[in-house]
């Protein structure tokens, strides 16, 4: 009984600790068209999740979905951004993985790998946050039996972000 009490108990403050932590959830446009979550865990870490959708910019373009989760350092290194206003500005930085795969070219391709977060914030007075990120990929490629190093995440990747805080 008093094993089931003590598991009930870590989980209530589990969960009461994760809904006290800032998080964030919005928009992002660049190279496609993204949402994103973030979790703040303090005020120094954050969780960022990003989905991706790309823009077919052309006939014959290919589309596809992808996926990043990384672990982000906020004001790294304890440098500020200097010029905070009624508002605050933030940069980060962080690590993690992601993947992802087009589907209508023949035939077709997928990729995973590492990947990275860098980024600058500001964060308004009231709820909203907008962001200028930067999350390459570099891994492996996968398509037609065929498996090669992936470096196209590393020009990809740059988003102007909208998120609303809560």
């Amino acid at each position: 009984m008093k094993k089931y009490l003590l598991i009930a108990v870590m989980a209530i403050v589990s969960v009461a600790y994760a809904a006290a932590q800032p998080r964030a959830i919005g928009a992002n446009l660049g190279g496609g068209i993204g949402f994103s979550y973030q979790h703040g865990f303090g005020e120094a870490n954050m969780l960022d999740v990003a989905v991706y959708t790309p823009l077919a910019v052309g006939r014959g373009q290919a589309w596809g979905i992808s996926g990043i989760v990384t672990y982000d350092w906020i004001d790294p290194f304890g440098a500020t951004v200097p010029w905070n206003e009624k508002g605050e500005w933030h940069w980060y930085m962080g690590v993690g993985a992601g993947g992802g795969c087009f589907v209508n070219t023949n035939p077709a391709v997928g990729y995973v790998g590492a990947a990275g977060h860098f980024g600058i914030e500001y964060d308004f007075w009231f709820p909203l946050q907008l962001s200028v990120d930067w999350r390459p990929i570099v891994g492996v490629g996968i398509g037609g039996g065929n498996v090669a190093f992936n470096t196209g995440g590393l020009y990809e990747g740059i988003t102007i972000g909208v998120r609303y805080k809560f």
